[in-house]
């Protein structure tokens, strides 16, 4: 129901919220040892069908933006975008890149080439590195939110609907009691995946946010900072809570992206440039050409291994970006009323998209420099301690204690904007659509994050904080599948008169 009264929703939710909160802060390692085999044996079975689902997203983007429907506007027809073009595909960044940019840039590629050249000449293995990055973080991520937006966005706006999930089902299928109940267990999902996935965006945060911290002060053990980290994000966080969601948020999250541009360009230009462009240009056409064919790849034929990292990366991205497409779903539906079908999906996929393969190119291409061409120190490091990473490469180039702070800022800042919206958005759903929250409401919902996100560095594993993620957003991989034939169902019917 709308308004600030809880809701039965609302009191579920929380205590569903709360209750893993709780396991993970008492038994941290039982919550992620239990999570990373559940979803082990859920890759097993269901990792065909997780790849199928990505890549049928993509196909589903792909002929909406060029097919007659790609002229419907989002929003009555005589709508106009509310933002400029600049403006909205800045926002867009800001919604579904953040500290992981940060955390995965050298890490990632670093990972999967030390992985591959055990299997093929040095070559090849750092062109497989940079691809299954760019596989990870390109069309396929983007096409989930952008389907996902889209369907929030048509409901909402162009058929008078709610920025919830449950739109589309109440909408397209009817106001029978089973789908009100169905209704009402997707946005249950959706509150807990959202949940979840940020609060483990505020580990991430933390991990990396401690060993800058250490590094930059001459700290041994980065451990020593992990509560005080902690805490000082909790109350950056929960202030802004207690107030409207204003453009003080965006302006913070846009200061965190232009940093983290900055230091895009900083290190391209200081660092062997023409080497890194060979690699982007080159990393481009492979990743345009492949793409699709790799969409469709589960790993069945080599050996567990490979089976394992397929299933820790590429299947536990997927669906990561699942967990995350509710969240980022509403925030970018909420920035698009009066786009059409084909300016939004052309906008939501390929500019971010392109924007991934120029950063991982830059950040993965440096650190695939030193392993090939250096004495890979960082491969050592990258093996070692992901947190540690992207410090040691910005380590190599002068003014190191700047580019640290900047870093540290940046995550500091993606993370607090980040769990801002969320609480804003967990909020609004809990009261059944309502766009302005009661400030008591939004900030339960801070310390419902908050105890999640300690529950998450408790557990101390990334690769287990990953695990718990994928456990949340398991029930995606059906509800996004249903949301597509409403939205389809509902545009027929709009031809139709």
């Amino acid at each position: 129901m709308k308004g600030n009264s809880p809701s039965p929703l609302l009191i579920v939710a929380l205590a569903i919220s709360a209750t893993i909160a709780g396991w993970g802060i008492i038994d941290p390692q039982g919550l992620g040892s239990l999570a990373a085999s559940a979803v082990a044996k859920q890759f097993d079975s269901r990792g065909w069908f997780i790849m199928l689902e990505a890549s049928g997203l993509l196909f589903v983007a792909l002929y909406l933006a060029f097919s007659r429907y790609g002229k419907i506007r989002l929003g009555p027809d005589a709508a106009e975008p509310e933002f400029s073009t600049p403006p909205w595909i800045a926002m867009l960044f800001a919604a579904g890149m953040g500290v992981g940019l940060l955390f995965y840039g050298a890490a990632e590629p670093l990972t999967h080439f030390e992985e591959i050249r055990q299997f093929t000449g040095d070559p090849k293995a750092a062109e497989y590195g940079l691809f299954v990055t760019y596989l990870n973080w390109g069309l396929h991520a983007w096409a989930i939110y952008g389907v996902v937006g889209l369907i929030i966005a048509y409901f909402a706006y162009r058929r008078g609907g709610t920025l919830l999930l449950s739109a589309p089902l109440t909408e397209a299928l009817g106001d029978e009691i089973w789908v009100r109940m169905l209704a009402w267990v997707f946005d249950l999902l959706s509150i807990v995946a959202i949940a979840v996935g940020l609060a483990g965006s505020l580990a991430m945060g933390v991990f990396q946010v401690q060993t800058g911290l250490a590094g930059l002060i001459g700290m041994s053990d980065p451990g020593v900072l992990t509560i005080p980290v902690f805490v000082a994000m909790c109350i950056a966080f929960v202030i802004p809570l207690r107030r409207d969601l204003g453009d003080g948020m965006a302006k913070l999250s846009n200061a965190a992206m232009m940093i983290a541009i900055g230091l895009l360009f900083y290190l391209l230009l200081l660092g062997p440039t023409s080497y890194l462009m060979n690699s982007i240009v080159s990393g481009f056409g492979r990743y345009v050409f492949g793409a699709l064919p790799a969409g469709f790849a589960t790993a069945e034929f080599f050996d567990q291994g490979i089976v394992d990292w397929f299933q820790s990366w590429t299947l536990n991205y997927m669906i990561w970006w699942l967990a995350w497409s509710p969240f980022v779903g509403i925030f970018i539906a909420r920035i698009s009323r009066g786009r059409t079908i084909r300016e939004f999906l052309i906008g939501v996929i390929v500019a971010p998209t392109l924007f991934s393969i120029l950063w991982f190119g830059v950040f993965g291409g440096l650190g695939i420099f030193d392993a090939l061409r250096q004495e890979g120190a960082l491969s050592a490091i990258n093996n070692e301690n992901l947190d540690a990473t992207t410090f040691a490469l910005l380590d190599r180039f002068p003014l190191s204690g700047i580019t640290h702070t900047a870093t540290i800022v940046a995550a500091f800042l993606f993370v607090v904007t980040s769990v801002v919206s969320a609480g804003f958005t967990l909020a609004m759903i809990g009261t059944g659509g309502d766009e302005n929250p009661s400030p008591k409401i939004r900030t339960v919902w801070g310390a419902i994050l908050g105890a999640l996100g300690l529950a998450m560095v408790l557990v101390g594993d990334i690769a287990m904080v990953r695990s718990i993620i994928a456990l949340s957003a398991i029930a995606f991989g059906f509800i996004v599948p249903v949301l597509v034939v409403c939205l389809f169902r509902s545009l027929r019917r709009e031809e139709q008169k």
